[in-house]
């Protein structure tokens, strides 16, 4: 299995895993109900605060609640999708705006690798 990562919503930041040189502080995942997800030390999976992004993801767009369901509907390009925010602010009110993918994955030894 690989990681998963994104770029933050509210501030642009690559959501690098606890494993990196450099991992990112605390991120919150919020649906569009409002729920949110505290994850203090993100491992790199899609696991935010013991929710499943992809799960999230499917459930948002009126799937069950299944991984696969998710993934296979993030990388369908062609079918519109409401997308889980990840930010670092709590405050943060949910938006119709999918995080935007991360290259590295989360996992890189210096930022100039992956600029």
């Amino acid at each position: 299995m690989g990681f998963f990562s994104w770029h933050t919503n509210d501030t642009d930041e690559p959501i690098m895993n606890k494993y990196s040189d450099n991992p990112i502080g605390t991120i919150y995942m919020i649906d569009n109900k409002g729920n949110k997800w505290q994850e203090d030390r993100y491992e790199g999976y899609g696991d935010f605060g013991g929710k499943d992004y992809y799960e999230l993801l499917a459930e948002m767009n009126g799937l069950p609640s299944d991984r696969e369901d998710g993934i296979s509907l993030a990388f369908n390009k062609s079918k519109p999708h409401f997308a889980p925010q990840l930010v670092r602010n709590i405050n943060h009110k949910w938006q119709d705006i999918k995080p935007k993918d991360h290259e590295g994955q989360g996992f890189w030894s210096t930022e100039e690798e992956y600029a």
